[in-house]
Formats: structure tokens, sequence, C-alpha cells
């Protein structure tokens, strides 16, 4: 059995849930943020067989798709006061996937 963890883009999760869902896959999810952008994102815990872990990734590849977004990053302190950076572009969304060994599974 495995345990797969993504961490996918709020602005995706929807999408990823019903499709999963739909291909008969289980998922708890909470809301979490990044880090980088300190944006709001989705992580998804879901167990299942170890022969329908390709399928789970592939429907997670196929929805959660990458894009590029611009930025403005936070005032610099160089200089004679506080100067603005120019936007710069990033690239966002995809997923984040850890796939995980499951030594037991209880329902209780």
């Amino acid at each position: 059995m495995k345990l797969i963890m993504a961490i996918v883009s709020s602005d995706d999760y929807r999408d990823v849930l019903n499709r999963l869902t739909k291909a008969g896959f289980r998922a708890t999810v909470i809301s979490t943020t990044g880090g980088f952008l300190r944006e709001g994102n989705t992580t998804m815990f879901l167990g299942t067989e170890d022969h329908r872990m390709p399928q789970a990734i592939e429907l997670l590849r196929q929805t959660c798709s990458r894009r590029t977004q611009w930025v403005s990053p936070m005032p610099t302190l160089e200089g004679p006061g506080l100067e603005m950076s120019e936007p710069i572009e990033i690239s966002v969304g995809g997923a984040v996937v850890f796939v995980m060994n499951v030594e037991q599974f209880l329902q209780v």
C-alpha cells in the first residue's frame, strides 16, 4: 500500500479532487500555506494499493498545470531609501508529490 501526499495549488485542488473521486480514489484535504509566495495551497493525502499509484500520479499530472505569474518582490533597503524592485516572472502551479510505503493501514 502507498500513501501519496500531494501539495497542489488551491486554484487546482477542486479539479484534482473531482477527478480522483471519479476514478475511485478517496482523499483527505487540508489547507496549507507555501513558503516562497506565502500563498494558499492544498495538501492532499491519498491511500492506495501499489498497482493504482501510477494512475493517481497521472491524474495529478494531467490536472495540476504549471503556469507563469508576475510578482513584485519586497522593497529593498539598498541605496538612499526604500527602492521597489521590478516585477519578476515566476513559475507557479503544478504539484509536489511524495509517495511513501505504508506498513499498516487501519480503519477504527
